[in-house]
């Protein structure tokens, strides 16, 4: 801490200071790096040390990265709710023959708090960003029985209308709608008093996720997020994916003026998965109201239109472990040949960093799609900083072209196994957000998400080691600050 000009001041506020200065020190040591990533506590006791006031005010606030304690055993119940849930569901028959590392895989996402694997499903993308939101509104508009919606960011707009309309639609024929949005993505974004309006006319039980609201007894560390993107119709119909309920501008005036363009992947479910999607949303539904909804029945499934197994996997802080992060690392070591990841965030810890490059030394082609431009400036010079030690490894870089940001969420290995959903591979997501990912087993999966994986590398260009190895100065020092800041969590 600064000590600087002590000489002038009164001898007892003097060592008043010091007895102060080296407290901190020795409890920020003792605390800090308690059930702490080494990075994360080291870089943690740099900022107390080296701006003692605001590292230890930021500290306070956002140092411990889970949910407060009444939420935390809530969510206890919730896990729980999920493991019975899961033990009582028929999740039909699943596909022979499945690699020698697939069931533990799937045991072990099962004790995190996943949701059995489930046989006998459908899947299919949808990578045009109108026309995920006209299907969405199409399977809404053929509800009998409820709708589920849960998205980070819902905006009513031009881009949206048709799926408002549809929820309108339903509520007027008697359809509960329930609508879960995240608080801080929303509250004071464009378009968030039209949107409220809109679902409270149409009478829709909505709820805001994670807020923070002092004068309501609703305390929490400000920067936890949901950032699950699922919708369920009748329990018989899924989606899952990326997207947003918004424009593919955000509505936001910098956004617009850059003539920025969100690009995303949604995927279209049916059979015993989507049971599994319902119960992820019912635990954040009754995480946010304290009540599960009547009438809902998640044990009767009917086979989907396909024989692909699947298996949801929630995560966030209200769980043990990093869930999310956990089922990367477990299908990066399982790849024999390739692995594709596509991720708008990807600052990787040091686990991850060693499971991509220790691919690449077994003879596994290893590629990564990203943005050109980023739109989160931390997080983009954060990720930026890897690019060198990724390149040397022999990672192939695809930079998507400007002005669109590829928002997309997946990885797949080898022909046969894939992962798509909300979470990026960066630390706020495998410490901070809730996310909801989607474990695919199938072929023919695996081929609709090759042809998009050739559709984004047709539009983007490889980056080079030359050409990084090229980068100002100045463009080095941000990215290397940005990435001691993404371990501060």
């Amino acid at each position: 801490m600064v000590t600087f000009g002590l000489e002038s001041w009164p001898w007892w506020l003097a060592l008043g200071y010091l007895i102060i200065d080296l407290a901190v020190r020795i409890v920020s040591i003792i605390v800090v790096p308690r059930n702490r990533r080494p990075t994360s506590a080291m870089a943690w006791l740099l900022a107390i040390f080296f701006i003692p006031v605001v590292g230890v005010l930021l500290f306070l606030l956002i140092g411990n990265p889970k949910l407060p304690r009444a939420r935390r055993r809530k969510q206890e119940r919730i896990n729980e709710y999920i493991a019975d849930t899961g033990s009582h569901l028929n999740f039909g028959t699943l596909r022979p023959d499945a690699p020698d590392w697939f069931p533990p895989l799937v045991m072990m996402n099962q004790q995190m708090g996943a949701l059995p694997l489930a046989g006998d499903n459908g899947a299919h993308l949808i990578s045009d960003y109108q026309e995920s939101l006209d299907e969405m509104a199409d399977a809404i508009r053929g509800a009998e029985s409820y709708v589920h919606i849960e998205f980070y960011i819902m905006q009513y707009d031009a881009a949206t209308e048709n799926l408002f309309h549809a929820l309108e639609q339903a509520a007027a024929r008697g359809i509960p709608v329930r609508v879960l949005l995240d608080y801080w993505a929303n509250r004071w974004k464009p378009r968030y008093r039209q949107t409220i309006r809109r679902l409270e006319r149409m009478g829709a039980d909505w709820h805001l996720m994670l807020p923070v609201q002092p004068l309501r007894g609703r305390i929490q560390r400000p920067d936890l997020r949901n950032h699950r993107k699922l919708l369920v119709v009748d329990g018989r119909v899924g989606f899952v994916g990326s997207q947003n309920i918004t424009d593919s501008s955000y509505n936001l005036p910098k956004n617009i003026r850059q003539g920025l363009h969100w690009v995303d992947l949604m995927v279209r479910v049916d059979g015993p998965v989507v049971a599994s999607l319902n119960a992820v949303f019912l635990s954040d539904y009754y995480a946010e109201t304290d009540r599960v909804p009547e009438g809902i029945d998640i044990t009767s499934v009917e086979s989907g239109t396909g024989d692909l197994d699947c298996q949801i996997v929630p995560s966030g802080p209200g769980f043990e472990v990093e869930n999310n992060l956990r089922l990367f690392l477990g299908l990066l070591y399982a790849a024999k040949d390739r692995i594709m990841i596509v991720s708008p965030y990807f600052v990787p810890d040091e686990a991850l960093l060693l499971a991509v490059t220790a691919a690449v030394d077994r003879g596994v082609q290893v590629e990564l799609f990203v943005s050109e431009q980023g739109d989160q400036a931390m997080v983009y010079h954060a990720q930026r900083s890897y690019y060198e030690a990724l390149l040397r490894a022999g990672i192939r870089i695809w930079m998507y072209p400007k002005p669109y940001i590829l928002h997309t969420k997946s990885l797949t290995i080898d022909d046969q196994v894939a992962v798509i959903g909300s979470s990026n591979m960066d630390m706020r997501s495998f410490g901070l957000n809730m996310e909801v990912s989607m474990l695919v087993r199938g072929e023919e999966f695996v081929d609709e998400m090759r042809v998009v994986e050739d559709e984004y590398r047709a539009l983007s260009r490889e980056l080079t080691l030359e050409e990084w190895m090229q980068q100002p100065l100045r463009s080095t020092v941000l990215d290397n600050l940005a990435r001691l800041t993404s371990a501060l969590q």
